[in-house]
Order: C-alpha cells, then structure tokens, then sequence
C-alpha cells in the first residue's frame, strides 16, 4: 500500500469491556476522512507491537515512524460527524493483527487508510416502519456508530437492537444503548427502542438462553420484541459471525426477506464481521 494511501494517527483513549478479550480504541480523525455511518476503515500496524522494534515511532519522531504490514478492516464505532473515530475489537489469541492492536496504549499510533469502505449503510433500504438491527459479537460496531448519528431513529418508528453473546460480561456498550432507549422514549406505549441482549452460555433478566438463530426460527426473538418480522414493514441488517449470518439469511430468506439487487432497496442487508 503506498505511503499516501494513509495516514498515522494517535490513540487518544482505551476501554477494556473484558481485560484480555474486548477493547475499545478512540484515536484521532485524519484530516479529511470521511464516512457514512456503518462502513468500515482499514486499519494498519508494524508487525511489531508497541514496545518492540518496529512499533509506531512517537508523533515527535516521524523519521523513525516505522511502515504498516499488516491491515485489517473494523467498522467505525464513532459517528459520522465526531472529531475522532473509535474501534471495538475483540483479541484473537493467534491472529497476526488484533494482539498488536490489543496493546495500543494512550499516544501510541495506528495507521488508517484514507478511504473508509462497506455497504452496511441505511442508504441501502427504502424507508419502512420497523428496523431490526441483528448483530453477534464486535458486530455491534455498525450500529452504534448509526445511533450515534441518530439515523435509526430519524427514519423508522420502531427499532429493534439484538445483540448476541456468549455471557453478560460481553454487553459492551449497554449504559450507552440503555440510554438511547431512554431517550427514543415511546411510541403507542410501546419502546421504539428494543434492545434485546441474548446470551449463549448464561440467562440474562428478560431473555432466553440461546444462540440468535434459534430464536429467528421459533418465533422467541419477535416475543422478546413485542413486534412481528413482516417484509413489507420490517427492514433488517445482519452483522456478524458467518455462521450466524449463513443461517439467519436462510431463515429469512423463507419468510420474504431479501438483499436489494439492480438499484432495487430490499429489506435485508448482510455483512461478515468478526
């Protein structure tokens, strides 16, 4: 990738969700950048960690600030319009990037891309009247960064957030989302924020145990929600695991959803997101 195709920023924050596992990374926006809000920015490191040789050289140093070697693709977290991006990540033990961008600390640098990518937008439906926003894992991401421009709730009357996990330690972000509920308020004395966290491994209050899939297919996750999935009103985004994708279209695909195709806005819209 050549030189001008990026730029290297500065991490200005940190959260650890789970010590080891899920992180959160806000850094400085490159001049410039811009994005709609569920699309994704390529981010690049040395192969080396910070503290290592070949870790981001200080802003002080740019002489020595070392290339990027590795890239990889995460969905802004941060809205379109805020002065910063930010980045949820989960660690993957033997992964080459994630390890090295778990140790990014405050002032240390990350190299981003220029150009932010991906079709996982709300330009892509046509307006409907309910929208569910399906995600597993880090594929939170997305949805977070519309909320924070505030488009779900501009452009539907009432919005459905599942979140699947494996326990309750996993539900980053939740005070943020429980807020935005409180605020969207309600509609016909109904939410029209539903935010359904769902747990593989353990019960949480209000939710089944399960895996989201089983749920589409038995009718549990529209109980949960107090609103039935009907094509004609109903727009959904998947993001997550392949496998939960895979098996979600599927189920979907019987009961009328499908992605937009030749300039014609469906109302199911799919992206793989580990």
């Amino acid at each position: 990738m050549a030189e001008t195709q990026y730029t290297r920023q500065t991490v200005l924050a940190r959260t650890e969700w789970v010590p080891g596992k899920l992180f959160s990374l806000r850094v400085t926006r490159p001049e410039g950048f811009e994005f709609v809000a569920g699309q994704f920015a390529r981010l690049g490191l040395p192969q080396a960690g910070p503290g290592e040789n070949g870790a981001p050289a200080s802003p002080a140093d740019p002489a020595q600030q070392p290339a990027p070697t590795v890239w990889r693709a995460y969905s802004m977290v941060s809205g379109a319009r805020e002065p910063w991006l930010e980045f949820y990540s989960v660690v993957v033990p033997e992964g080459q990037f994630s390890p090295l961008l778990a140790r990014l600390q405050e002032g240390d640098g990350l190299y981003v891309d220029r150009t932010a990518f991906g079709f996982l937008t709300l330009e892509r439906f046509a307006d409907g009247q309910d929208l569910w926003l399906i995600a597993s894992g880090t594929g939170l991401s997305a949805y977070l960064s519309m909320f924070r421009d505030g488009e779900p709730l501009r452009r539907f009357q009432r919005v459905v957030l599942v979140h699947g996990v494996r326990s309750a330690q996993e539900l980053a972000y939740r005070d943020q989302i429980l807020a935005w509920q409180r605020e969207a308020g309600t509609l016909d004395g109904q939410q029209r924020l539903v935010y359904l966290p769902i747990a593989s491994r353990e019960t949480l209050p209000g939710a089944p145990q399960s895996r989201i899939t089983p749920l589409l297919a038995d009718g549990r996750l529209e109980a949960a929600a107090g609103l039935a999935l009907d094509p004609a009103r109903s727009r959904i985004m998947l993001c997550g695991n392949p496998g939960l994708l895979a098996d979600a279209r599927a189920l979907l695909k019987t009961r009328g959803f499908a992605p937009g195709r030749r300039g014609v806005p469906g109302n199911l819209a799919v992206e793989n997101y580990w």
